[in-house]
């Protein structure tokens, strides 16, 4: 696992083979946005740690959505140190294991891409302690704001932060290569009016599932990729 920083003293990647996690620090309260694969508890610790933080001042998980690649770790994690895990209602029986993962729509050239995904291990039930909605503000960066962004999954969610013009985006938006719709989608044309909702945020930095953050001229390239032709990669 890689440790980047994004934000100065403030906001942290955590990159893993397939997929990423962010790290919010408010002084020595942290907020975890998605959590990594199953096994990825210990990594994320020594991460914490790494940056003099106290992993015990990890007080919620909030994940984007219920794919294995973002929630594996977040009961483990939540476990050891008492966070909160929150997620959007319409992601939450899934992540709790109670309902099925839905299936994507896949074009031709995800389908490789799909399987290599299959490849992160299987997340375990995770508790949903608090399910979040629309609008809902959220204790840390100054007010978090949880923006409903379904069509990856019915209940993604991205999470903006105002005040700091950060955005993170989870697999609504991807970065790898260029900024372009995230894949695998339960639901193309709605993830693709949500891609457009997200861009119109007009955020300094976007942070996105998989890819690099976005830190320059953010605004423009998001709007353009919003309203780009849709198509492949």
């Amino acid at each position: 696992m890689d440790l980047v920083e994004v934000v100065s003293d403030r906001l942290y990647m955590l990159r893993f083979p397939i997929g990423q996690a962010y790290l919010w620090r408010d002084g020595e309260a942290l907020t975890l946005i998605d959590a990594g694969h199953a096994g990825a508890a210990d990594a994320i610790e020594g991460a914490i740690r790494s940056l003099g933080l106290r992993p015990e001042g990890l007080e919620r998980i909030v994940l984007t959505h219920c794919h294995r690649d973002h929630v594996g770790a977040a009961d483990d994690l939540a476990g050891r140190w008492g966070a909160e895990v929150l997620a959007h209602g319409l992601d939450a029986p899934v992540i709790r294991g109670e309902r099925a993962v839905p299936e994507p729509v896949l074009l031709d050239w995800e389908v490789p891409l799909y399987a290599h995904g299959l490849t992160v291990p299987e997340a375990p039930p995770t508790r949903v302690d608090r399910e979040v909605e629309d609008g809902e503000v959220l204790p840390f960066g100054d007010g978090a704001v949880v923006v409903h962004a379904p069509g990856h999954t019915p209940g993604s969610i991205g999470v903006h932060l105002p005040r700091h013009g950060v955005l993170f985006t989870g697999d609504c938006v991807a970065g790898v290569g260029q900024v372009m719709l995230g894949v695998f989608n339960v639901d193309r044309a709605q993830a693709r009016a949500s891609f457009r909702r997200l861009a119109a945020l007009s955020p300094s930095v976007a942070c996105f599932g998989h890819g690099d953050p976005l830190t320059s001229n953010t605004p423009a390239t998001l709007q353009a990729a919003s309203t780009a032709t849709p198509g492949g990669p």
